[in-house]
């Protein structure tokens, strides 16, 4: 899966677009490197997503293309 789509189906950002830029604007990372919005991502990987002052860490727990927003939060942990 695309990451900024994970993105938005784990509910990390609320918008693939507003996904789509933090990533071409190098503030989201996959495995310590920046990642652009295509990245493949797997279970295992971890991101980490810059918000202004504050930055988020979440290991990928699980990869689906459509969930529920009860089922979101068991996509991720954070770190």
């Amino acid at each position: 899966m695309r990451l900024d789509k994970y993105l938005k189906v784990s509910r990390l950002i609320k918008r693939r677009t507003i996904a789509n830029e933090a990533c071409d604007s190098g503030r989201v990372f996959l495995n310590s490197k920046p990642a652009k919005a295509s990245a493949e991502v797997k279970e295992g990987d971890i991101i980490e997503i810059q918000f202004g002052n504050k930055a988020t860490k979440v290991e990928i727990l699980s990869v689906k293309e459509t969930v529920r927003k009860d089922d979101s939060k068991d996509m991720f942990k954070y770190l």
